[in-house]
């Protein structure tokens, strides 16, 4: 797959009214404040429920250049593990590692381990720096993860919303040899209701802080870069979803070599990934699939 000009993809919201285009795209309007607060609650109390007591390593440096962290979960010296690299969600300028770490123990006691990377929080860092970051997390686990109970041959990686642009950005072609990595260091993903194709990025009230063009959009949009190896991936979407965002995951899907898409009845934009909760879950069950079969 070769790599596509902005303009070689039609963008099918580029014919959509603003408001349209904020319906489609505003989820947290959708399931209204109350619920909203409850999940971001949720999303620190099931995490540090998670963690409580789970071997692992906090806090460590996995960017230089930025000073941002990460903590590992789930190692308990014995064989190193296949790991899960999270990427959180936020519209890229929300939560952080303290609230993405829910579905620690889940694997962990499937054999497993999670690690949860913080990144600068836009707008204080450009959306470009905050893939470069993603990218410096993942080839951490490459380089130091083998110290820390990771098998650096076994990582898979996934985020929802914004984490799953970034799980998009980490499965294009060209940015591993900037880093001194395998073209196949990310072995397979699972991104969860993400976004695919910013294009209507500068158009939405996210722009007050990404502070993009249509240039800079097309460019950072994993769904018009080339991704022409196999990567086994999961693309996951929830059935009350942002109609943007089953859009979006459905076109994502189609492009990729190696995907299949999910979509999870009865969840919304925020609570599809807190399955990863629930080790009998059919997304628990896919992602350790995915763990254990790379």
């Amino acid at each position: 797959m070769t790599a596509a000009a902005p303009g070689s993809i039609p963008d099918p919201d580029s014919s959509l009214t603003d408001a349209e285009l904020d319906t489609a795209y505003n989820v947290q309007r959708g399931v209204g404040d109350r619920l909203f607060g409850q999940l971001m609650a949720r999303y620190r109390d099931e995490s540090e429920r998670a963690v409580a007591g789970l071997p692992g390593h906090a806090g460590l440096v996995h960017d230089e250049r930025s000073g941002e962290r990460l903590d590992v979960w789930g190692t308990d010296g014995g064989a190193p593990r296949p790991v899960f690299v999270f990427l959180h969600g936020g519209y890229w300028r929300a939560l952080s590692r303290a609230d993405s770490s829910f579905m620690a123990r889940t694997l962990y006691d499937n054999g497993a381990a999670t690690v949860v990377p913080d990144y600068t929080l836009a707008p204080h860092a450009s959306l470009e720096e905050i893939v470069r970051q993603a990218r410096a997390a993942v080839a951490w686990v490459h380089r130091h993860g083998r110290a820390h109970g990771l098998d650096p041959e076994r990582i898979v990686v996934g985020g929802s919303s914004a984490g799953g642009h970034l799980t998009g950005m980490l499965m294009v072609d060209g940015w591993q040899r900037h880093f001194g990595l395998p073209e196949d260091v990310v072995k397979a993903a699972m991104p969860f209701s993400g976004l695919y194709d910013l294009r209507p990025m500068p158009r939405l009230y996210v722009n007050d802080w990404l502070h993009l063009d249509t240039e800079r959009a097309a460019a950072l949009s994993p769904l018009l870069l080339p991704a022409t190896r196999h990567c086994p991936a999961v693309v996951t979407v929830a059935e009350h979803d942002g109609t943007g965002f089953l859009a979006q995951s459905r076109r994502f899907h189609a492009r990729r070599p190696g995907a299949e898409l999910r979509v999870v009845p009865g969840r919304n934009h925020y609570d599809v990934v807190l399955d990863l909760t629930d080790p009998a879950s059919a997304v628990s069950t896919t992602l350790l699939e995915l763990l254990h079969s790379v």
